[in-house]
Formats: structure tokens, C-alpha cells, sequence
């Protein structure tokens, strides 16, 4: 039995399908992403979607869809799906759907009369290219199929119009056509396995409406141009492939690479299978000398913090090593350029935050753990080394090293902290002076430092420890036993958040057992959610819980109450550092909510955030991954205990 599978009362029911979502990407940066109706819901959904940096830094749609057409006896069945206005549904070809499985790759099946028609699809890892293959299971008559190709060409953040400067001519190439609406785009190739006949009728539909930017109060309409379609006959057991992409493709070998792509995927037939595929569609190679990671889909980029985060988990923790290598080998020059020169990295954004540097410690530290301190010593003790002297000699233009050995950041005009949402230029939080999880990061790390560097450490890191042994305790822990979120000369801020719980979660922690026992006790009480940990406790002024409205509205909600499934890492690492078997069956119920999410949402993979409050609604990014990343960490950890 299928672990992603959904028959027909869930597909037929538009409530329930179109707020699943699917997703494929490629090395490139490019991806597929629909609902699995394949009824597109946003303006970030396509069939190829892709970056092109000849013309900016967004991603762009070139094919927005394909509508299938099942013909015989001259009777048409569209199995098409668009929404227009007055929440009219057209063609509802979703009634057809008699299942839905995504265990390797997509597939969908539709029954016309005595028509059974297999649809899969799968993205190409290392081409801008998604090919399609339909596979005529049964029927009883001569049976035709018809493609009309709906296109886009356009930023993925902005919706097309009918216009008159669309280019509409097209040439045949084998198999198929290449055509290119507008002067700065590449070519597309629409081509299939077989000869077919296309015929040239352009026509704009105009008016189809995506839900999903609607209830986000942006615009939300597009007109879609549709070039013509093709006609194909197809006989029972006949498998056809149909390939689009911006470069030719050799077409007697789309079956073969059909079948490549395929089993290059990791089978999604269990929670950490599904986790792994999603870990590994976050890979991002833009150069083949280079490594990246995206911090999620569909529209974000990398992110320096993102990528640090992430990293263990969706490495170390899928037992890659080789890759987290590539990874913080493209990374390490960047934030040495950084160092020296103070200026950004092209592809890395918001390298200059100041936490960023500490996270890439805390990665190494992972790794570390993972294959050893020979090995970790050998990559990156200099590299280590050089982020210390760096602090230490008082560089960073956003962080200062105080003398109780503390770091006192300035934000309060500026989002310098992962809640880094803002109105207006400012941040929404204003996290500033000594930040929590800052200085858990900078203890943990120069305990670190002393591991890795061993006789070779600078005995100023001593000096430093010894005083925030002291100092972050004072400085931190309040009357009410738990971490105050940040202090500022007479300014603190007593709100109970999450930040608090990394003090507990790393190797390295100025605090005892009790301490950590304590701020374990006001996390579950007050924060934790079958989701994640929520970003502000509801006791707490200012709590919004609900991620909806306009961006304003979104902007204030976003750290203000929205549940995170990131820090469940940190929370359940700390649970079963301070509890060890005991919390295991713990642990493994608070993961079961983060299961289900496998078959919600974008299936296989886990939202940005969810509502504070029941029910608990994933919003934002389809797919994140540091979301991804922590509970890998989490399945690792709870692997190891299990095994003691």
C-alpha cells in the first residue's frame, strides 16, 4: 500500500484537494509545483518554473500548465482544472480522478467511461526540464489524446494580462514545437516521444483566479495564452511521454530518461523518506563547482542563517557527509570575504546578520559529532579559529564583545535575528543588545573552539568562558525561573519565547540542570504546539496566533505567535538531553502531528508556519527547510537512543 496515496472522495472534493500541494525542484533552482488536482492555487505554481538571471533574481513561469484531453468518438473529456471568477470551476476534469499516489514520483489516474488514463510526472535533476508520462491502461475504442499547453512567460511574483506584443510564432522541431512569447526569454520546447499533429489556434483565457493569492489580499487574476494544441492516438498499453523544457530534447530517448530521473528519486514510503526526498530537492547548484542550499520553496533564495541551520539536518542527518562538505566549502570564502572586506556574497543573502557566523560554528559542531573531531579539526579548526579572533578583535559591525565576555547586538532599527519580519523598514521585533540565543550560540561556540583547537586555542577563550559562566546567568535568567529574550541597559523584554530553549539545546550551556529543567517547564507550558513551538507565548502582550490578512496584518503575526517546526529541534534535543529514555515516548508523539503533515499541505514535505491556535493551519512557504532539517535531526537523535 501506498504511503502517499488519496482515492476518489479526496481528489473529487475540492476542499480537501486543493489545499494539497506538490512539489518537485532541481538542482537549478527550478521546480513544479501545483495542487494534486494539478489546479494551479498561486502565481508561484507552473509546470517549469525557473530562475533566469539574465533578466533578474526571480524566478520566472514559463509553462503554467497543460490541459489533457481524452477524445473518442469524437467526444471530448478535458481533464483540465482552472478556477474563474464566481468560484466557477472549469473544466472539472478533477471528477475523472480515481486516485493519487506520490510514493516515487506523482501519478494520477482518471477513468473515462472505459477509458483508464495513468498520468506521472517527474522534473529533471539537472535540466530545466519536466517530462510527463501518460500511459493508456485500458479503453475500448480508438482513443485520442489532445495537449493545450497554457503559457506564462512572466516573474513568478506578477500575473500576465492579455497584451498585444506576444510573440506568437512558433517552429516545429522534432516531435513537437519551440516557441517564445516575448524578446529576453529563452525558447520553450514542448516535444513528445511519437510524431503529433499540432494545430495553431491562439487564444488568451483570460480571468483564471488563484485562490491562494486571493485570501493573501494580492491580485489574483491572470489571462493564460495558449498557443494551439496537439493530438496524439494512443493504443491500449501505449505509454506516451510528453517533455517541456528550454533546450531540444533527443526524443526516441524520453522513455529512457523517463526512467533515469525516476529512480534517481528517493522512494517516498515512510515519514523519513519523505523528509529525506525534501532535504535533497533544497540541494541548489547554480555552478557545478558550487553547493548550496534554498532555504525553502517557492520563492525563497539562500539565506546565509537558513543554510547554516539547515545543514546538519539535511546532510549529516540523511547520512551525507560528502554533501554538507560541498556545502560549507562554497560557504567558508563567503564569510571570509565577509571578514576582510565587509562586503556581501552574490548568492548567500544576509550574510552580514551577525548570529551567522555562530550558526556556521554550530554546523561544523555538528559534524563534529557526526564523523569526529580528527576529521572536523582537519576541514575547519582554522576557519573556527578566525571566527573567534574575529568577535573577539571587536569586527562585526552589528555585534560587540562586552567585558562580562558577552555580545551586545544592535536592532532596534534593523532586524538583525531570525524574527526578522518588518513594516516599514522595522522590524516587527525589535530584538536588540544582549540576545539570548546569541549568547548561547557564542558560549557554545568558543567551548567549541577549545575542543577543536585543542593546545593551539587561545587561552582568551578561557577568559571568556569563565565570565559568561557568570555573566549569562545574571544577565538572563529572571525571578520567574525562566530566559529573558533580550536585555538593553534598563530595557528588557519579559516575554516568554522560544529563543530561551537553545541555552538548553546545544552541547555547551552556561546553564545547570535545574536552569535547564526550568525553561524546559515554561517552553511545554506555554510554547509548545503539535506543530511546533510557538514564536511568542499567549500570556504574553502583543500575541497574534493567526497568520492571515493583509501583508501588514501577516507581518505582525509572523514572530508574534505563529508556530515554528524549526525549533522543535531544539526543543526535543533538549527534552531528551534532560530526560534521555525517559523522553523518548514523549518525543515520539510530539512527532506523529508532524507526520500527518505529510499527506497536508505540500504532501512530503513541512510548511514555513502554523497558526499559534487549533487548528493549527500551515501557512506561508510551501516547503522550508530548516523545518525539514530539524526533525531529521530529531529522527536521527531518536534513532540513537533507541539503539542504546
Amino acid at each position: 500500500m501506498s504511503y502517499l496515496k488519496f482515492d476518489k472522495t479526496v481528489m473529487i472534493n475540492l476542499e480537501e484537494s486543493l489545499r494539497r500541494e506538490i512539489l518537485r525542484t532541481n538542482r537549478n533552482g527550478a521546480y513544479h509545483c501545483t495542487t494534486v488536482v494539478d489546479c494551479n492555487t498561486r502565481k508561484y505554481h507552473g509546470l517549469l518554473v525557473m530562475p533566469l538571471p539574465e533578466l533578474d533574481d526571480d524566478n520566472h513561469v514559463l509553462l503554467s500548465s497543460l490541459d489533457e484531453t481524452v477524445i473518442q468518438h469524437d467526444a471530448p473529456f478535458n481533464l483540465g482544472l482552472h478556477k474563474y471568477a464566481g468560484n466557477n470551476y472549469n473544466p472539472k476534469g478533477h471528477k475523472y480522478i480515481r486516485e493519487f499516489t506520490c510514493d516515487t514520483v506523482p501519478r494520477t489516474v482518471y477513468r473515462v467511461g472505459g477509458v483508464v488514463l495513468a498520468k506521472e510526472k517527474v522534473f529533471s535533476l539537472y535540466e530545466n526540464r519536466i517530462m510527463i508520462k501518460y500511459t493508456l491502461e485500458d479503453a475500448h475504442s480508438d482513443t485520442t489524446l489532445r495537449f493545450k499547453p497554457f503559457l506564462a512567460f512572466r516573474n513568478a511574483n506578477s500575473l500576465a494580462q492579455e497584451n498585444g506584443s506576444v510573440n506568437k510564432l512558433y517552429q516545429d522541431v522534432p516531435n513537437g514545437i519551440k516557441t517564445c512569447m516575448y524578446k529576453g526569454y529563452p525558447d520553450l520546447y514542448m516535444q513528445f516521444n511519437k510524431k503529433v499533429k499540432f494545430v495553431f489556434e491562439p487564444y488568451w483565457y483570460n480571468g483564471i483566479e488563484y485562490l491562494k493569492e486571493q485570501e493573501r489580499g494580492y491580485p489574483y487574476k491572470e489571462d493564460l495564452y495558449v498557443p494551439g494544441y496537439f493530438e496524439v492516438p494512443i493504443k491500449k498499453g501505449e505509454t506516451i511521454i510528453f517533455s517541456a523544457g528550454v533546450g531540444p530534447v533527443a526524443t526516441n530517448q524520453l522513455k529512457k530518461l523517463f526512467v533515469q530521473e525516476a529512480e534517481a528519486r528517493t522512494p517516498r514510503t515512510s515519514f523519513y523518506n519523505c523528509l529525506k526526498n525534501s532535504a535533497q530537492q533544497f540541494y541548489f547548484r547554480p555552478k557545478e563547482e558550487d553547493a548550496y542550499l534554498l532555504a525553502g520553496y517557492p520563492w525563497f533564495k539562500v539565506r546565509a542563517r537558513d543554510l547554516f541551520i539547515s545543514l546538519p539536518g539535511c546532510t549529516l542527518s540523511i547520512d551525507d557527509p560528502v554533501r554538507f562538505e560541498k556545502i560549507m566549502h562554497t560557504a567558508m570564502p563567503a564569510i571570509r570575504n565577509f571578514m576582510q572586506t565587509g562586503k556581501g556574497d552574490g548568492v548567500i543573502r544576509e550574510i552580514e546578520h551577525p548570529d551567522v557566523f555562530l550558526w556556521a560554528i554550530w554546523a561544523i559542531h555538528q559534524y563534529a559529532r557526526a564523523m569526529g573531531i580528527n576529521k572536523a579539526q582537519t576541514l575547519y579548526a582554522d576557519f573556527v579559529g578566525e571566527i573567534i579572533t574575529y568577535f573577539r578583535d571587536q569586527k562585526h559591525p552589528d555585534m560587540k564583545l562586552m567585558e562580562n565576555g558577552l555580545l551586545f547586538a544592535e536592532g532596534r532599527d534593523k532586524a538583525i535575528t531570525w524574527m526578522n519580519s518588518t513594516i516599514n523598514g522595522k522590524p516587527v521585533v525589535a530584538r536588540s543588545g544582549y540576545i539570548v540565543e546569541f549568547n548561547a550560540l557564542w558560549y557554545n561556540a568558543l567551548k567549541f573552539y577549545k575542543e577543536l583547537a585543542g593546545d593551539k586555542a587561545d587561552e582568551s577563550a578561557d577568559v571568556l568562558i569563565n565570565k559568561m559562566d557568570t555573566s549569562f546567568v545574571e544577565t538572563f535568567l529572571n525571578g520567574y525561573n525562566y530566559l529573558l529574550d533580550s536585555v538593553s541597559g534598563g530595557y528588557v523584554d519579559w516575554s516568554v519565547r522560544p529563543n530561551m530553549i537553545f541555552a538548553v539545546a546545544f552541547p555547551y550551556s552556561p546553564l545547570n540542570r535545574v536552569q535547564k529543567r526550568a525553561v524546559i517547564d515554561i517552553v511545554t507550558k506555554e510554547l509548545v504546539t503539535p506543530k511546533g513551538l510557538r514564536s511568542l507565548s499567549p500570556k504574553s502582550e502583543g500575541y497574534r496566533p493567526n497568520y492571515v490578512g493583509t501583508q501588514n496584518e501577516r507581518d505582525l503575526a509572523y514572530h508574534q505567535g505563529t508556530a515554528w517546526p524549526w525549533l522543535f529541534g531544539a526543543y526535543l534535543e533538549s527534552y531528551l538531553k534532560i530526560f534521555g529514555k525517559g523522553g523518548i515516548s514523549f518525543v515520539e508523539r510530539m512527532l506523529i502531528s508532524m507526520e500527518e503533515e505529510m499527506s497536508l499541505h505540500c504532501i512530503g514535505t513541512l510548511a514555513e508556519i502554523f497558526d499559534g491556535n487549533p487548528p493549527y493551519t500551515g501557512r506561508g512557504a510551501v516547503s522550508f527547510a530548516m523545518n525539514v532539517a530539524a526533525i531529521l535531526r530529531v529522527l536521527e537523535m531518536l534513532k540513537k537512543y533507541n539503539a542504546e
